[in-house]
Formats: C-alpha cells, structure tokens, sequence
C-alpha cells in the first residue's frame, strides 16, 4: 500500500473536557429536536459518537463517511449521525483529542445558530484537561503528516493538500448566483484559536431561496430557518440576502 502520510509526535499531551456539556435543539434537515451531550473521555480514545438504541460507537474519522449530501454523516454497524461539520470543527479548534458525544432524539446534532459558535463557547466556558487512560498514564499527541501531494477533483470542486511544516488552509469559493457571495478567497491557520473564534466559528450554513421548496421535497432542510441560516434569493437582476454572509 502507498503511504501517503507519516504520523508525528506533537511533545504536547492529549486533552479533553474538564466537564460535560449538553445542548438541545432543532435539527437542519430532519426538524426533530436532538438531546447532544459532550462528555471527557480517556486517552487514546479519540472523539466519538455513541447512539441509537444499541448505543452503537461511532467514531468521528474520515474512514466512517458514509454520504456527504449537504451535510456529512457518519455510520457505523448500522447506526449513522449527521450534521457533524460545525460540531467536529469546534472540537477540533480547541483541542479536544478525546471526547465521547451523546445523541438522542434524532439521528443528526442540533444546528443551533447555523455555525460553530456556540459549541466554540460551550467547550470554553467548561475547559480542558490532560486526557488519561483508565491507569491514569497521560498520552502524547500526534498528528498525520503528509509526505507527498495529494489532489481530489469532482466537476468544478477541488481539494489539494501540500507537505508543509505548519498547517494552513486556503479556502475559495465562486458562487455567482448569489452577488453577496460571489468569489471569495480566505488563507487562515486554522491552529491559531483567535483566528478560528474571531473569524471561522461564527460562519453560517447558507441557501438560496429558490432551491429551498426542492430540497424540502427531497427530505432536507425540515428544520431549516433563517434564525439557523442564511437565505439569499434573486429579485430579477439584484438579490436581497437576509444578512451579510461569512463563508461556511
């Protein structure tokens, strides 16, 4: 098999949550209300999701995508989680290695306002620690490294990813249907947590108008408002958007 990535050791420890978190709230596509709890987890443990009535783990990794439409959803021995994107990101942000999630009342995580924001709050208001293993050893962290280029494309969508010494993410977007959001380029690292607060978590989920009764049909977007996103429509050659939208 070729070996696209190394990983590294970081000479920092693995953390988790000081306490638990729980939030409730309406979901984006299903409209159902889902109970979500974030609790500390072990070293070693990663993050993951645990649900359904088997209470099924699932963790939160790439290799347990199972569909990617409009929102992704993870699976795992027959039980699946959706919506995961805002929730993952803040986890991630603030550096919480380890971290079991709790989901009941639906099979997705809450929407709340449309962006990472408040779980960004949530974890803060709480705190980290040092993540131990069930004999209370801590544990180092490490993180993939990339050793060769890797590139991905799919109609006019593309992703490339370049061996560097520091992470750093480029992020463009060409959406002319919408003249409010148009092109727009953003060059963040994303491992400075100002950055990600100030300008990254507070990005909203979006929608044009005009595709919403589709959607809608289709099963999506049940719990879909303009207090959880950002509706922009056409009125002939100009738009009306209900706020000035950052990127997400």
């Amino acid at each position: 098999m070729h070996m696209l990535h190394i990983y590294m050791r970081t000479g920092k420890l693995q953390q988790t949550l000081v306490s638990g978190i729980e939030r409730m709230g309406k979901t984006l596509h299903s409209g159902a209300l889902s109970r979500l709890k974030l609790l500390p987890a072990m070293a070693g443990e990663g993050r993951f999701f645990v649900c359904g009535d088997q209470q099924s783990k699932i963790p939160a990794s790439v290799d347990f995508i199972r569909e990617t439409v409009l929102c992704t959803r993870l699976g795992n021995n027959g039980e699946t989680v959706r919506t995961v994107e805002h929730l993952l990101s803040a986890l991630e942000a603030s550096g919480v290695d380890n971290c079991q999630i709790e989901i009941a009342g639906a099979d997705e995580v809450p929407i709340l306002d449309g962006s990472a924001r408040e779980w960004l709050e949530a974890i803060k208001q709480v705190g980290l620690c040092v993540a131990t293993d069930c004999e209370g050893n801590s544990m180092e962290k490490s993180v993939p490294f990339l050793i060769e280029p890797v590139h991905m494309r799919r109609n006019d969508c593309y992703i490339a990813a370049f061996p560097s010494p520091k992470t750093r993410v480029t992020y463009g977007i060409n959406f002319p249907q919408v003249p409010a959001i148009g092109c727009q380029w953003c060059s963040f690292f994303p491992m400075e947590y100002s950055l990600y607060e100030s300008e990254v978590a507070s990005a909203r989920t979006f929608c044009i108008y005009e595709e919403i009764e589709k959607l809608r049909s289709a099963g999506l977007i049940q719990g879909g408002s303009v207090e959880n996103a950002i509706v922009c429509r056409f009125v002939a050659l100009t738009y009306v958007c209900n706020s000035v939208p950052p990127i997400t």
